[in-house]
């Protein structure tokens, strides 16, 4: 079992190698781009096909938004980045980073619909426009978020390295609790963390969840329209709990490794390490965005 976790951090830091340092990302966008591109023009000939009554139209353009949301989250997006540096830098089961990887993709289509249906059906905005306020305002608050999430990441590590592992919440002499117990304080982080990293991932909706919301709306078939988002949703969350299970298997290669060989403080340097990068890789995109 160590050898296999072993051999999967490996493959995920070349994999990151490639990425990041050998222009890998910027092959990986294009080609998304590309297959973003096809997949909105078959998707305008299935809508005008839905709204002519054809059988199959509306399975056909589910399928699409779904295969549309996993190319969309191929390529760099900051959904992965705060994923992958989360389980990567702090202990979270398998299940609950997938969940929150899930909850995060379904609340940022959750913010398309919310968007769409208020600037389109309330304030009668074009599409332009609403595509001008996802990039220009809630894309770069997205990232701003994502970087405070690095940069706590970061503190707590700086923390557990300056203070050890922190005091327990019983009391040796009278055998009463005088304060919650670590892991209950751990809980309770868990799920703010989890709030917070679900939060900082939805502020910014997928442009072509607006794309396919809007034009459903002018059809007069804007129920397909949150459907496709859905399915859009379900299509990036494949590949962000991929990420997910990546980042846990190579944290559990380095917890196993470390725990062994390393010295006491390793592991709140990698939590130090993945937060900082975390803010890091969000701090580009927002100077990109801005």
């Amino acid at each position: 079992m160590r050898t296999l976790l072993l051999i999967a951090a490996l493959a995920l830091l070349a994999g990151a190698l490639w990425l990041w340092g050998l222009g890998g990302a910027e092959a990986v966008a294009r080609w998304a781009a590309e297959g973003q591109r096809e997949v909105q023009s078959a998707m305008a000939g299935l809508l005008r096909r839905l709204r002519a009554g054809e059988g199959g139209a509306l399975a056909g353009l589910v399928g699409l938004c779904f295969a549309y949301g996993v190319l969309h989250a191929a390529g760099p997006g900051h959904g992965k980045i705060l994923i992958g540096g989360y389980g990567l830098g702090r202990r979270v089961p398998l299940l609950r980073l997938s969940l929150l990887s899930l909850a995060a993709s379904l609340a940022q289509a959750g913010t398309a619909v919310a968007l769409v249906y208020c600037g389109v059906a309330l304030l009668e905005l074009s599409r332009p426009a609403l595509t001008g306020i996802a990039e220009e305002f809630m894309a770069p608050a997205s990232y701003a978020a994502i970087a405070l999430v690095g940069l706590w990441l970061a503190l707590r590590g700086l923390r557990r390295l300056v203070r050890g592992a922190g005091a327990a919440g019983d009391c040796t002499q009278c055998g009463h609790a005088h304060g919650p117990s670590p892991d209950a304080a751990a809980r309770v982080r868990g799920w703010r963390d989890g709030a917070a990293l679900v939060a900082a991932v939805a502020l910014r909706p997928c442009t072509g969840a607006l794309f396919v919301l809007i034009l459903t709306w002018r059809m007069g078939i804007g129920a397909a329209g949150i459907m496709g988002a859905v399915a859009m949703g379900l299509g990036t969350a494949a590949v962000t709990v991929g990420v997910a299970l990546a980042a846990v298997t190579l944290r559990e290669g380095l917890v196993t490794r470390l725990a062994a060989t390393g010295p006491p403080r390793a592991l709140p340097l990698v939590e130090l390490g993945a937060g900082l990068l975390v803010a890091a890789l969000a701090a580009q995109l927002l100077l990109a965005a801005l």
